[in-house]
């Protein structure tokens, strides 16, 4: 087994940003696009590409910007510019329309994309989907007094906070373990491979630059990039792969989400004994359930 080191690997262009992105399984084959979390990369799927390249896929992933090997931009980044992001990866390097399979901060740029360019988003699978407007709306009007206090506020706070010194503590291995055991029901798959996924892009210059951004970015976004309007707009069918016992994402968000999108469109899937990340603390159940799933929706296949 290759671990995180799976696939075959390459870098593409986005704007001025140099991505880094790889991939397995035929040529030929459907597209799928994996796409990690928050402080992950595309290694975190080490133990589900190959699998599901085997089940029928030609499976890619890449690197969101700030993450991994691809660049660590300043400014502002947040889940439409992940998403333009991505809608450049899927026109350049993977030519056709694709499932995207996302954990976390990857589902809400998957959500986004399947929204903002439908037609190249097949169907969208999130584990699981986090949003803090999920239980707090943004309002989809505010008084322009409201949007200036804030816009200063957070420009105040994101700059004056050293996040480079907050990165470079937070990277720290023992921290970096009682972090992941807090995403991690199955403390058995934090092994020495996962830190190193986590810990390397941390480790980089421009790391505290890119939390700074995204910081930024997540706080100004309107309203219509918000998951819950996002919701009201999905065309394509979306399934939900939300542990019972993650601590970060509350379960109850999962019913929310149900509740938001149109009627029939999302089928929510419970692991009972697992966490935040499924994919990577269960790969074998999570694999299960996610090729079931797309059977489901390709009967033909």
């Amino acid at each position: 087994m290759a671990g995180s080191d799976w696939g075959h690997q390459s870098w593409f262009q986005f704007e001025s940003w140099r991505c880094h992105w790889r991939c397995t399984g035929a040529s030929d084959r459907p597209a799928l696009v994996l796409l990690h979390g928050f402080g992950a990369s595309s290694g975190h799927w080490r133990d589900n590409a190959e699998a599901l390249a085997a089940a029928g896929y030609r499976v890619y992933a890449m690197d969101l910007l700030g993450f991994g090997q691809s660049d660590q931009p300043g400014g502002r980044l947040d889940n439409r510019l992940w998403s333009r992001q991505l809608q450049c990866f899927l026109e350049q390097v993977v030519g056709q329309p694709a499932v995207v399979v996302g954990n976390s901060l990857g589902s809400l740029v998957g959500l986004t994309t399947a929204v903002f360019r439908p037609e190249l988003v097949v169907a969208v699978a999130a584990a699981p989907l986090p949003d803090p407007t999920l239980l707090t709306p943004v309002p989809l009007r505010r008084s322009p007094w409201s949007r200036r206090w804030q816009r200063w506020l957070v420009l105040l706070v994101s700059r004056c906070l050293p996040l480079g010194l907050l990165v470079a503590v937070l990277r720290q291995k023992p921290l970096l373990r009682m972090g992941l055991a807090s995403a991690y029901a199955n403390g058995e798959r934090i092994d020495g491979e996962l830190v190193q996924l986590i810990r390397w892009p941390a480790s980089r210059s421009s790391a505290g630059r890119a939390l700074g951004a995204m910081v930024r970015g997540m706080a100004l976004r309107p309203a219509r990039a918000t998951a819950p309007q996002l919701l009201t707009r999905l065309q394509q069918p979306m399934l939900l792969l939300w542990g019972r016992r993650d601590r970060l994402v509350p379960p109850v968000i999962a019913q929310r989400v149900v509740q938001q999108a149109p009627a029939g469109l999302v089928h929510l899937h419970w692991f009972e004994e697992l966490g935040h990340c499924p994919h990577d603390e269960a790969p074998e159940i999570f694999n299960n359930a996610l090729i079931a799933w797309l059977k489901q929706q390709s009967p033909t296949r």
